[in-house]
């Protein structure tokens, strides 16, 4: 019985509603190591795959989940069933294109300041 409350059987719900999983992992792994999992077995077809771990934002129970964590950690009383699966939902983050980089050093460059003494 203990065993079964070790582990947290997940699958990774992507923002086009396909799933990665499910898989179990155990009550001690890290946030970053479900990460590092999701980009492993990413479906080589999506056109939006993340480039590191640094892309991706898992939610789960309404929080998103910090890289130092544990699934332990991360468990909703409400949403874990014993012997369920826990639906967990990643967003990728996609870098700044150059052309939105440019233009944000530009509107840093052109700001103005009033004083009134």
């Amino acid at each position: 019985m203990a065993g079964v409350q070790d582990a947290l059987e997940v699958k990774f719900r992507l923002i086009d509603g396909s799933d990665i999983g499910p898989q179990s992992f155990p009550a001690a792994a890290t946030v970053l190591t479900l990460k590092e999992s999701i980009i492993s077995q990413w479906p080589k077809d999506k056109d939006n795959a993340p480039r590191t771990v640094k892309d991706l934002k898992i939610i789960s129970a309404g929080k998103i989940l910090e890289n130092t964590k544990t699934v332990g950690e991360c468990r909703s009383a409400l949403c874990d069933v014993p012997g369920g699966i826990t639906t967990m939902h990643v967003i990728v983050s996609q870098p700044p294109q150059e052309k939105d980089k440019k233009a944000a050093n530009k509107l840093k460059q052109n700001k103005c300041a009033c004083v009134i003494l």
